[in-house]
């Protein structure tokens, strides 16, 4: 039996750098703004993979209000999200994610961001996707007030 999981998440951006998008830090003049390391890509994955195993969202686990977790690497709550999966009996079959940002662009860094994703969800890069998409200078994105991450995940109930 097999379960899907759509994630999203958006960031205000602020002046400063760098820009942590998929546990990697992207040298830029821009950074997100989070509780905890701000990236967007982690914490949508991390709310597909719960959502596919019922597990709640990435703020029922890790509450924003909560000082444990001020700029926490995000690393951590995948592999609770990796842990919470295996656990309901699932494991990761892919992820698709799509970051919508106007700058800085993400081409030089997807496979940087695919390798870091994959090692922190115990899975092989062949089994990530990162796809980039610009604002075309409109709304929040177009304008470089925010970033945005959507990711959709399958999984496979393991035996």
């Amino acid at each position: 039996m097999n379960r899907i999981g759509e994630g999203y998440d958006i960031h205000r951006l602020r002046p400063g750098g760098p820009l942590r998008l998929g546990c990697t830090d992207i040298l830029a003049d821009i950074e997100a703004v989070g509780h905890s390391d701000g990236d967007a890509l982690a914490h949508a994955v991390c709310d597909a993979l719960l959502g596919a195993v019922g597990g709640g969202d990435i703020g029922q686990h890790f509450p924003p209000g909560d000082p444990r977790w001020a700029g926490a690497d995000s690393k951590v709550f995948l592999a609770e999200a990796v842990r919470i999966v295996a656990e309901a009996g699932y494991e990761l079959v892919n992820v698709d994610t799509t970051i919508g940002l106007e700058t800085p662009k993400l081409a030089p860094h997807r496979d940087a961001i695919r390798v870091a994703m994959a090692a922190a969800l115990g899975c092989d890069v062949a089994n990530v996707s990162v796809k980039a998409k610009t604002g075309e200078g409109i709304g929040p994105i177009g304008e470089r007030q925010a970033v945005e991450a959507r990711a959709v995940v399958l999984l496979r109930k393991v035996g």
